[in-house]
């Protein structure tokens, strides 16, 4: 009988897990945790905006909202 997709998906992700617990990583530094947590901390902050501007009526609270998703962008570059 033929294998479907999903059992060959299956087993890819278990294979995965198998392969991430054979190679052990180091931990990652202390500056490597801190710039991980403000990258995500950018992102979570640019899809409140965005979404913010979804919803926005006036033009300055829609003027406000782009201008802090423009820094937002250039950060997230500049990480």
């Amino acid at each position: 009988m033929a294998r479907g997709w999903e059992s060959k998906s299956i087993e890819s992700q278990q294979e995965e897990a198998a392969a991430r617990q054979r190679k052990p990583e180091r931990p990652p530094t202390p500056e490597e945790i801190a710039q991980r947590t403000r990258r995500r901390t950018l992102e979570l902050a640019r899809a409140r905006a965005a979404s913010d501007l979804a919803r926005a009526r006036t033009a300055s609270h829609r003027e406000m909202l782009e201008r802090a998703l423009a820094s937002l962008d250039e950060q997230l570059t500049a990480e």
